[in-house]
């Protein structure tokens, strides 16, 4: 079963296509935690629940009462007419992790007719699921921007670094590149070391690097330092602009 967390049309926030208006679809569920990175969310049922900045759309156990189960892929299509959408804009699928659900007889076929219609569609991806390109040809389609997760993501190595999987996504998508979330208290060799220990399983594609943070006054401060981070390593930096503007607000 698919499920649905959110949808809302915006710009994209953050990455190669920042500013881009982009319709966005938020599914639920997740191969990982990330409590690493320390953010939380009240759940309905009251519990506090650690992890990324969507544990919304991660932790099922806490959360999928407030997911939307997905029967026909013209429910997902449906979205595209709830709003005034200016062509074809960009379609970016997110999560918690979207390609949980890349097998998905439901799911592929939303994208081939997303794809017939034009829209260049973006998977936000952690880069640790395997894609199976040769049957399902609409993923050589899409972009991927590969999230690879870091040590301070406190997942296991083995668990969140798959060089096959990035090695093979970075070969047959349309596009591909990386896209890290870093605080300035990680900014060190070790970090250097392991952006490129995960980047030499593809290293033609670019590198984007993000302030990590929750909120606004997170990303802010762990901003100033990352760019001076990028400027001696020749890494991009991408703000997160949807944080900057809007702070902790969902659906923007």
């Amino acid at each position: 079963m698919i499920y649905l967390v959110e949808h809302f049309y915006s710009i994209q926030g953050e990455g190669k296509f920042v500013g881009t208006p982009s319709l966005f679809f938020r599914f639920g569920g997740c191969n990982m935690k990330c409590e690493g990175f320390g953010c939380s969310e009240i759940a309905p049922d009251g519990a506090k629940v650690v992890g990324c900045d969507t544990v919304y759309a991660v932790n099922k156990e806490h959360f999928s009462r407030n997911w939307a189960p997905i029967e026909s892929h013209h429910e997902l299509l449906a979205v595209l007419e709830l709003y005034e959408l200016p062509g074809a804009v960009d379609i970016v699928l997110t999560g918690g992790e979207p390609l949980i659900y890349a097998n998905d007889a439901i799911f592929v076929a939303f994208l081939e007719v997303l794809v017939e219609r034009g829209h260049r569609i973006t998977f936000e991806t952690n880069g640790s699921l395997g894609v199976d390109f040769e049957k399902y040809p609409v993923y050589r389609e899409c972009v991927f921007a590969l999230s690879v997760k870091l040590a301070n993501s406190h997942e296991p190595l083995s668990k969140r670094v798959r060089g096959d999987v990035i090695f093979s996504v970075a070969s047959e998508a349309k596009e591909a590149f990386f896209k890290f979330s870093i605080d300035k208290d990680s900014i060190d060799i070790a970090l250097e070391d392991e952006i490129d220990s995960i980047t030499q399983h593809a290293p033609h594609i670019p590198i984007y690097c993000m302030p990590l943070g929750g909120n606004k006054a997170e990303v802010e401060a762990n901003t100033e330092p990352l760019i001076e981070f990028c400027k001696a390593k020749g890494y991009n930096f991408s703000d997160r602009l949807h944080i900057r503007i809007w702070d902790e607000n969902k659906g923007v």
